[in-house]
């Protein structure tokens, strides 16, 4: 499933650690926004990283899933290309 995922984040290295996270998931299709096309384990897993570097107190993540039909339907002005499944993953 296509999870699209943003953050504010106040402090740097926390960003920072939240953002690498994220890159190890998904890309980066804004400053603060990701794509990830995760399956139930990843997504817990991506959750379990972010929920371990943000402070509750004055950081925020959310996560949208996008069913197949949501994610047919995105629409993007400007650059950039729609979400697609890596052909391969290299380990």
């Amino acid at each position: 499933m296509l999870w699209l995922i943003s953050y504010d984040v106040v402090d740097d290295r926390r960003r920072r650690r939240v953002m690498e996270a994220l890159k190890d998931y998904g890309r980066r299709v804004q400053y603060s926004v990701y794509e990830c096309g995760l399956d139930q384990e990843g997504l817990e897993e991506l959750w379990a990283r972010l929920k371990a570097e943000v402070d509750e107190r004055e950081d925020s993540v959310r996560g949208y899933a996008l069913c197949a039909r949501c994610e047919g339907a995105v629409k993007i002005a400007g650059k950039g290309d729609k979400y697609e499944e890596p052909r391969f993953i290299v380990a």
